[in-house]
């Protein structure tokens, strides 16, 4: 830049935040601004810049009267756009969440700025700066009564009226609230309370944001906000939409046109000028963590974000997690709970395959699975609408065993598990999808294949045989359906896919349920009792009797038995629960208490200091490097560690993986935090290969 040109610059100098993908590089830089681009140089725009012998893409986010080094700077190379993207606010949300989980504050922003549609830019570019509704208000709609004086979805709970006045008058409480059931009553169902939530922070003046986990959440919310707040009052935000479509929502959010928005896990980002609500639907759900870099929970960038901005902070669902429960005793969030006089109205029957007297009758009904319990509950149920089945895992038979040794099914190739994916055809490895139809037990020398899981297209399968001449309606990833009529039908469904049965399902099959208790993972119990209330929501009230009541404690006992009038229609059955390890998650189901089994789960993990009670942090990678990061990394003195473990083959030419584990308390996470990053800039800086992969927080260590 020649010396006059500096003169004629205010603020000539850049700061650029480079996206290098390097973490040694993580961080600003700073460039000279040409007078060319002086005007459109602003902080938060998109640039180009040299970096490194190439031009690399990149955001202003300073621009300074002069350079804190010494030499001559190196011009901006082009303005993308003159669209300020990166807001102050985000921009910090980025660095915190870097921070905290080991990561950069480049990843953060890959997953916070969507990347950049011309075409989009310049269509809304095109409309008035104050900016019209996306959609255009419908002149027939009602005008909408104030969110005080209108009967609320919310009347169920005690406390839902103060968290209504405390989101309308600007304040910004933590709250963990239980949702009721709704099968036959839509107007206190989850969406409308969520909708009724974002029209009173509306009414306040401040925007909202909306997180469901998939698709299909996704979509009664959206029908439950243009209801609430009329068409064109709020925008969806998916990494599922077309560039196009995102950045267009993406952009009219942050030019302050909508004030509410509703999405997954991306929309937690959503650059909301004035924030009063995040409002997070079914933490539990595996789908609100991030599986990129630096994999984090939805949960807490809900909670840092809320502390920054001074915003309100929902965390909602059926059940409840340990980690919400940690936040209730801790004073962070105060329990918003429904009136027990109107949840017991609410609650289908729950009876057990395999409980007292139905134990009588079968000694094989707990593990059978269809037991006659189940089969008797259906038959009369589907005389008066549709009955749901839950099926913890789809496909046909997505897990093979020996029928002679049990010994698990695998491919002689790569190890991987083999399955049937359809019918009549050979076993098929499920991770390199090489046929075998030549298989042989390495143990034992037996040919013979059994199915060891049953998917939800086999039990479909059987169904039909089971209930000659009923509809038969599937549900499952990549097919999921958004409802189903009120006529009898059999409804198969995975976890998550459940339709919404119009008027409520007469009744609920909860299938093999030692597939969800035996996973290998710490929240095994609470994900199966996550997954099973979903799936009871869903079914109507029990008539003809109470729910079902568990005489059953901690240390074991009996559930009440079926008798013949408590089948039918608002029954929920719950097959394959056999077993001690069982017990807790079966208890809570039993009684509708997630409370209990989330207090239990999280004493025991006090006890040994586990997940969220402790911070746990997995750095991957060939077991010579993992030596070498474990010599020299400096952490504190109580930072426990474990391994290296071997958890699966590498790239191709290196060395098979192994994991680190970390454990420590949360006073020393910020310290265990820098000293990952730091080992990651190291080995960056030095060029060494393979890059190490960490992951902070854990709470999964299956």
């Amino acid at each position: 830049m020649a010396k006059d040109e500096t003169h004629a610059v205010t603020d000539p100098v850049a700061v650029v935040l480079v996206d290098s993908g390097l973490p040694h590089l993580d961080r600003p830089f700073e460039y000279a601004v040409p007078a060319a681009l002086a005007e459109a140089a602003q902080p938060g725009v998109r640039v180009k810049v040299r970096f490194a012998g190439r031009d690399v893409p990149g955001f202003i986010i300073e621009r300074r009267s002069g350079a804190e080094h010494e030499g001559r700077l190196t011009p901006i190379r082009t303005v993308v756009s003159d669209e300020p993207v990166l807001t102050p606010a985000i921009l910090g949300l980025a660095r915190e969440v870097a921070q905290a989980f080991a990561g950069t504050v480049g990843d953060v922003l890959r997953l916070a700025v969507p990347p950049r549609h011309a075409r989009a830019e310049a269509a809304l570019s095109a409309t008035s700066p104050e900016g019209s509704d996306p959609e255009p208000p419908d002149p027939d709609l009602p005008d909408r009564e104030p969110p005080d004086t209108k009967a609320t979805a919310w009347e169920p709970y005690p406390a839902g009226a103060a968290l209504l006045r405390h989101l309308r008058e600007g304040r910004s409480p933590v709250a963990v609230w239980s949702a009721i059931p709704a099968a036959t009553r839509p107007e206190v169902d989850w969406p409308i309370a969520l909708a009724q939530a974002c029209a009173a922070t509306d009414a306040g003046g401040r925007g909202a944001i909306v997180i469901v986990p998939d698709q299909r959440d996704l979509d009664r919310v959206d029908q439950a906000l243009r209801a609430e707040l009329g068409p064109g009052r709020h925008v969806l935000l998916t990494a599922e939409q077309g560039p196009q479509a995102r950045y267009t929502a993406w952009l009219t959010v942050l030019r302050g046109q909508v004030s509410v928005v509703a999405g997954t896990r991306s929309a937690a980002f959503a650059p909301i000028p004035r924030l009063g609500l995040v409002a997070v639907w079914d933490d539990g759900d595996d789908l609100h963590q991030e599986p990129r870099s630096p994999y984090h929970h939805v949960r807490d960038l809900a909670l840092i974000r809320g502390r920054r901005e001074a915003a309100a902070v929902l965390i909602g669902g059926f059940g409840r997690t340990v980690a919400s429960t940690q936040l209730l005793e801790q004073g962070v969030a105060r329990a918003v709970d429904p009136d027990p006089v109107l949840l017991r109205a609410a609650l289908p029957r729950i009876l057990v395959a395999g409980e007292g007297r139905e134990q009588e009758r079968d000694s094989a009904a707990a593990s059978a699975r269809l037991p006659s319990l189940a089969w008797r509950t259906a038959t009369a149920a589907l005389v008066s609408g549709p009955v749901l089945v839950q099926v913890p895992r789809r496909g046909y038979i997505p897990a093979l065993a020996c029928q002679n040794c049990r010994a698990r099914a695998r491919c002689q190739r790569c190890e991987g598990p083999l399955g049937q994916p359809v019918p009549a055809q050979p076993p098929v490895c499920r991770w390199c999808a090489s046929p075998a139809p030549t298989w042989t037990c390495p143990a034992c020398g037996d040919r013979r294949l059994r199915s060891l899981v049953i998917g939800a297209r086999r039990t479909a399968e059987e169904l039909g045989r089971a209930f000659p001449g009923v509809p038969l309606v599937r549900s499952s990833a990549g097919e999921v359906k958004a409802g189903v009529g009120p006529r009898p039908a059999l409804v198969i469904a995975t976890p998550g896919a459940e339709p919404v049965a119009e008027d409520g399902y007469a009744a609920a099959l909860l299938l093999d349920a030692w597939a969800l208790l035996d996973r290998p993972s710490l929240d095994a119990g609470p994900e199966a009792l996550r997954r099973w209330l979903a799936a009871a929501a869903l079914v109507r009230p029990a008539t003809g009797g109470s729910t079902g009541q568990s005489t059953r404690g901690e240390a074991g006992g009996k559930t009440r038995g079926a008798t013949a009038g408590m089948l039918g229609e608002g029954t929920v059955v719950l097959c394959g629960a056999a077993g001690e390890s069982a017990i807790p998650a079966v208890e809570a189901l039993v009684r509708w208490d997630p409370r209990w089994l989330a207090e239990r789960e999280l004493r025991e993990r006090e006890a040994l200091r586990l997940p969220p009670v402790s911070v746990m942090a997995a750095v991957t990678g060939p077991r010579a490097v993992l030596a070498e990061v474990e010599q020299s990394l400096e952490v504190p003195p109580s930072v426990a560690r474990f391994g290296p473990s071997a958890i699966g083959p590498g790239a191709v030419g290196q060395d098979d993986l192994h994991r680190l584990l970390f454990k420590a308390d949360a006073a020393d996470a910020a310290g265990l935090a820098r000293a990952l990053s730091d080992a990651r800039a190291a080995r960056s800086a030095r060029k060494e290969t393979p890059a190490l992969g960490v992951r902070m927080r854990l709470t999964d260590l299956g």
